[in-house]
């Protein structure tokens, strides 16, 4: 299972190509990534998780892979998956398509440490959270 999120893309997207600069399809990413805790956690979603649980996810490794554009006027539909649940970490697995032909242009992987915010060292993926994400843990390929 994937979590899906679908955002216009906007001109201030876009480079002098006339497509997506490739740094925003890691603003889009994240735009999935706040939206799946919003989903998850109701409301605060992200931002409850960091200043209520003082409990963060910095990312630690970021890769893409980018096969079509995406123009000004698109829809970019963005699934999330977790590729790994590790003991004190999270592979997250992001898909970007475009809608309508469901083309997809850009694969990524984003790493990210769980961390006591207080302390800002790395910490157990707290058993809440493992049971929120539970769902979206792919098979391993």
């Amino acid at each position: 299972m994937t979590f899906t999120y679908a955002t216009p893309v906007r001109f201030a997207d876009i480079d002098h190509a006339t497509i997506v600069y490739f740094p925003r399809f890691f603003h889009m990413f994240h735009l999935a990534f706040e939206e799946l805790w919003q989903d998850r956690l109701g409301p605060g979603g992200y931002a409850h998780l960091m200043n209520h649980d003082r409990v963060g996810f910095p990312a630690v490794h970021a890769s893409c892979d980018f096969t079509a554009p995406l123009r000004f006027g698109d829809t970019a539909v963005i699934e999330l998956g977790v590729a790994q649940l590790g003991a004190r970490s999270i592979t997250w697995h992001y898909r970007v398509y475009r809608a309508g032909d469901r083309t997809l242009c850009a694969e990524g992987r984003v790493v990210s440490a769980s961390v006591d915010l207080d302390r800002f060292v790395a910490i157990a993926v707290p058993e809440r959270i493992v049971a929120v994400l539970q769902d979206l843990v792919e098979p391993p390929t």
